[in-house]
């Protein structure tokens, strides 16, 4: 674990800079130059992002995963005089996020791949902020196994998990006789109080209209459909140790209460703030301590009332994958994620209908053949995600037609 004692700064890498949490991430660390250097970056295709954070941040790495649009960055770094060395692959992220130089992975790639960099700063023994809900919903035990292992500290970063983690004690070990279940919140998205037989009108630009929180599009849109929020349960059931009926989500429009505990006794701890991912991005950085993250602070007195209701089936039909999924073969959730990246993708580009993504869902979870022992190795989740990608993507194809 981190000393927070000592005067060196701590170093970041920061996976999926030029995404929402990665540039928040960057707005939190700026604030506190004393405590935090920004050491490696990366990004997926931005080049021109990528390479303004090198000129703010000088960043001893900055990565990306394609060599063509690192060779672009590469470039501009070389001509603007920059130190940053430009790497690029998958393995190369897999290894900054493991460089011994590193004292905290911030892991915001959004899908599948931030499994493998995630797992080698876990296994590596790292401060894990995880904001790749992936990385739990396609690895689960495997990614456990590798954070125990590995001796590293796992704190999560989406809003709902680190408000129960917030809310839990220190000892991990007490989890288990304290909790009853636990309460995920859910905005309901854009589209909670629309007819839902108008749900094939849908367009992607109103899909991403989220009411309450500045995000990419992909988690945009599965905020829309509140698959983010079943790949939510599922990690929570890995984060915390839960089992799955212990895990409710109820919708909370006004997105104040971020999640709530139930404990054995029956009181109620909840964690309230704006929505503003810098609280709990640091929180992440600074644990246990709490450093100034730029939020606003919330005003009780302006406070209008704060509302619950069940989620309707009908209107998120896909919410109850996962639950479907954690009872199912182990590596169901793996197929589950890779093919809602396939539907919304293809709902993105206007492929298909916002309606149909549930559709591409639920048919690639009953054609996709999960091999015995897929989740426990890497290889077999990966190809298990590879074959689940086809599956999905010959499903488009035929709702396209």
């Amino acid at each position: 674990m981190v000393d927070h004692t000592h005067h060196r700064r701590l170093r970041l890498c920061i996976l999926g800079a030029t995404g929402s949490i990665g540039t928040n991430t960057l707005d939190v660390a700026a604030r506190h130059p004393d405590r935090f250097e920004i050491w490696a970056l990366s990004g997926a295709s931005r080049v021109d992002e990528l390479f303004a954070q090198c000129v703010a941040h000088r960043p001893t790495y900055a990565v990306m995963p394609a060599e063509s649009l690192a060779a672009q960055l590469r470039d501009k770094v070389r001509a603007a005089g920059l130190p940053t060395e430009v790497l690029s692959g998958e393995q190369a992220l897999s290894e900054v996020a493991s460089h011994a130089d590193v004292d905290v992975v911030m892991g915001a790639i959004v899908g599948a791949a931030g499994l493998a960099p995630c797992l080698a700063a876990a296994r590596a023994g790292k401060r894990l902020l995880l904001a790749n809900k992936e990385a739990l919903v396609v690895g689960g035990a495997l990614f456990m196994d590798a954070v125990k292992q590995g001796g590293a500290t796992l704190l999560p970063i989406d809003s709902e998990h680190s408000a129960i983690f917030q809310c839990l004690p220190e000892d991990a070990s007490t989890w288990a006789a304290r909790i009853d279940h636990i309460v995920l919140t859910a905005s309901g998205g854009p589209f909670r109080d629309r007819d839902p037989s108008t749900f094939a009108d849908i367009t992607p630009d109103q899909a991403c209209a989220h009411p309450n929180w500045v995000m990419g599009r992909k988690i945009s849109v599965d905020s829309a459909t509140m698959m983010n929020k079943a790949l939510e349960v599922i990690e929570a059931r890995w984060l915390f140790g839960l089992t799955p009926d212990q895990i409710r989500v109820v919708l909370h429009p006004q997105s104040i209460i971020h999640s709530m505990v139930v404990c054995r006794d029956r009181s109620v701890l909840a964690q309230l703030g704006t929505p503003d991912m810098r609280v709990p991005i640091a929180y992440g950085l600074a644990w246990p301590e709490r450093i100034e993250s730029g939020a606003d602070m919330l005003d009780f007195t302006k406070l209008n009332a704060l509302t619950f209701r069940e989620p309707d089936a009908a209107r998120y039909p896909g919410l109850q994958l996962a639950w479907e999924t954690l009872r199912g073969a182990p590596g169901s959730t793996c197929v589950l994620n890779a093919a809602n990246e396939v539907a919304v993708d293809a709902f993105l580009n206007r492929r298909i209908r916002f309606d149909q993504i549930h559709r591409v869902n639920v048919q690639t979870l009953s054609d996709c053949v999960v091999p015995d022992g897929a989740a426990g190795a890497v290889e077999g989740l990966l190809s298990l995600d590879q074959q689940a990608r086809r599956v999905a993507e010959s499903v488009v194809v035929g709702l396209a037609r």
